[in-house]
């Protein structure tokens, strides 16, 4: 539906330059031939044909494309900041109008026009058109090339800390065009000091990624919207302060408060639901540990794929209770970089819970006032993929084997494996899923297996008993992923700067 709506676009502004074109003495079916289209239009504005180069050139050929339609409707006659914001926007419509409208003329080549006789323009036209200019610049980047990011949770602690301020590339992976075209600039999902959406999704685009200069490799850390933010619940109410925390994943508020029964998140006093298209879900940062075809296995929290132990990552940590005689020195846990009362580590009495690399914990064995360091007992009741205990009894430390999805793979389906695939085929790839008698329905038709659409990834939080990751809530898919982080440009603790951190590669293993 969306793509048919982009299509009908299309055609209507073509057909305004149609006309157009006629009205500069040139023959009007040229504006349905590719490429022509463009050398005619250069001729009409006064441009050089070299520039249709640019044209072709991903991200670039946005801005030289906006420069070209407000150098046509100049050709017209139009030198206002309104009509010029009008034609950019809404340049189908604005063709048709300058095309059909009989008081509107061709008046000469826009650009050379403007050079010889410059629009005279006031301080207020000037400063707005360098704060639209800028604002249109900055979003572009920010869509398509690069984004600045901060780490709000301590899931990758400890290779990236609460507080690490990144650079994200969108091109190492392809750039994604926008689902929603239509958003509020240089903000995500919601607008700034509120919960008001961000964004109209009035017109929804189908999901197109650029060629990227690398694919998505193991032990990659990855940003990538939520796959399932696609539903958010808000807390009203007494459960206000679940907002107030972040805390908004509607499949998580159901199993937790709900102990698995949706009516009481689904009550409107107590919460407001809201659907996100895929560009506008949270976004996250996850280390990539399973590719698409593979086979991925946790045993006693090692991960194994294809029947092989993966290295573990450098700052992998896991949660520990950590008995002593008298307690700890504060100022070892400082030089081991241990934050006691900040990312869920705690003291209790002479008695610690902490989350620990290898390196961490082997140093807290050595000293003589600590009597043990054991994991941590996993709580029960926790959440686990594929949210079926009795056939998956899995655990966040014992996962699996579970086989990660492939673009063209078939998968057998029934009602054991269902679990599994239900959100690929409901969710992700956009099937009407339904069940009756034991039997499943893909889009009103009997099915016994499914063939795949997308490639899925499995990523992990390298704080791995502090993470809610695909070990939760399943795959990553292709079309949900962001970018690849770079380098950290700033980081900030309690009361201070990570000076040493400042430049550090965001992307170490």
């Amino acid at each position: 539906m969306q793509l048919g709506f982009f299509i009908i676009l299309t055609i209507i502004g073509h057909v305004g330059l149609y006309k157009m074109f006629e009205k500069a003495g040139e023959t009007g079916w040229k504006a349905f031939v590719p490429v022509l289209n463009k050398f005619v239009w250069s001729d009409m504005i006064g441009r050089p044909h070299w520039r249709y180069v640019l044209l072709l050139i991903p991200i670039v050929n946005l801005f030289v494309l906006a420069g070209m339609i407000v150098d046509l409707v100049k050709s017209f006659g139009k030198h206002s900041f309104l009509d010029h914001a009008l034609a950019v926007v809404f340049a189908p419509a604005y063709f048709v109008y300058l095309g059909f409208s009989k008081k509107e003329k061709y008046v000469g080549k826009g650009y050379i026009l403007e050079k010889e006789n410059p629009t005279k323009k006031g301080p207020l036209r000037e400063w707005s058109e360098a704060i639209i200019f800028a604002v249109f610049a900055a979003t572009f980047i920010r869509m398509f090339l690069i984004e600045a990011y901060t780490i709000p949770t301590p899931s990758m602690e400890g290779s990236l800390l609460v507080g690490d301020f990144l650079f994200v590339s969108k091109v190492n992976y392809g750039s994604r065009a926008p689902v929603t075209p239509i958003q509020f600039p240089l903000v995500h999902n919601t607008l700034p000091g509120s919960k008001t959406e961000s964004y109209s999704k009035a017109i929804q685009w189908p999901y197109y990624r650029l060629p990227g200069f690398q694919k998505v490799k193991r032990y990659d850390p990855v940003v990538f919207n939520f796959p399932e933010g696609d539903t958010v619940a808000i807390g009203k109410g007494r459960y206000s302060y679940l907002a107030a925390q972040n805390y908004t994943n509607y499949y998580s508020i159901s199993h937790d408060l709900a102990g698995g029964n949706s009516s009481l998140v689904n009550n409107p006093n107590f919460f407001k639901i809201v659907t996100r298209p895929i560009d506008k879900r949270d976004n996250y940062i996850k280390r990539c540990m399973g590719l698409p075809g593979e086979k991925l296995e946790v045993r006693e929290r090692d991960v194994y794929i294809d029947g092989k132990k993966m290295d573990r990552p450098t700052k992998q940590q896991f949660k520990y209770i950590v008995e002593t005689t008298g307690g700890i020195n504060p100022k070892k846990f400082e030089e081991w970089g241990i934050l006691i009362g900040e990312n869920n580590n705690e003291q209790s009495g002479s008695n610690y819970v902490l989350f620990l690399n290898d390196e961490q914990a082997a140093e807290l064995k050595k000293m003589d006032s600590v009597k043990s360091v054991n994991f941590a007992p996993l709580r029960e009741g926790s959440r686990v993929f594929p949210g079926d205990p009795a056939n998956y009894p899995w655990t966040v430390d014992n996962f699996g084997p579970l086989d990660i999805p492939a673009a063209g793979q078939t998968v057998e389906l029934n009602m054991k494996t269902l679990p599994i695939y239900r959100r690929i085929i409901g969710v992700y790839e956009g099937h009407d899923l339904t069940t009756k008698n034991g039997k499943i329905y893909i889009d009103g038709a009997e099915a016994t297996n499914y063939t795949i659409e997308m490639d899925y990834y499995f990523m992990m939080g390298d704080n791995r008993h502090n993470s809610e990751d695909s070990r939760v809530w399943g795959f990553v898919p292709e079309d949900h992923i962001v970018g690849k982080p770079l380098f950290i440009w700033f980081s900030r603790k309690t009361g201070g700067v990570r000076w040493n951190r400042l430049f550090k590669s965001a992307s170490s293993k």
